[in-house]
């Protein structure tokens, strides 16, 4: 059960660390999210969310392997999918690239949900 954890938890963080790339540029980011990013402003809030979503990554990436720091990991994952999810709900038209990110979310969702019960289960059982 521990293991399956850790492995639920490093899944969503490699899928909180694939944007980390947008960074380093509007050209990345523009790939990432199929969106034009040429208004400097817009840029520089995307690049920084990019730095946040490193931080959240890089997080659930260190409590796959920190059993005390799961359960935060877990409700800040839920956090964030959830809310990208619940803002993407009202778009009728997303492109490709923001409907691989919902794809990538619900998948994240899953696991977050899976990796919840284990840990219940876990601590219930203990």
């Amino acid at each position: 059960m521990k293991t399956a954890i850790s492995i639920l938890l490093l899944i969503v963080g490699i899928i909180h660390l694939l944007p980390v790339t947008g960074v380093l540029g509007p050209e990345r980011l523009s790939a990432l999210y199929g969106i034009s990013v040429s208004e400097p402003n817009l840029e520089v809030l995307m690049r920084h969310r990019a730095v946040l979503f490193a931080l959240l990554g890089g997080y659930l990436v260190y409590a796959a392997f920190t059993p005390a720091a799961q359960l935060v990991a877990i409700i800040a994952g839920f956090i964030s999918v959830v809310s990208f999810l619940w803002l993407a709900q009202p778009v009728h038209v997303i492109n490709d690239q923001l409907m691989r990110v919902v794809v990538a979310d619900y998948v994240a969702l899953a696991c977050l949900a899976a990796a919840a019960g284990l840990l219940l289960r876990l601590r219930l059982v203990s």
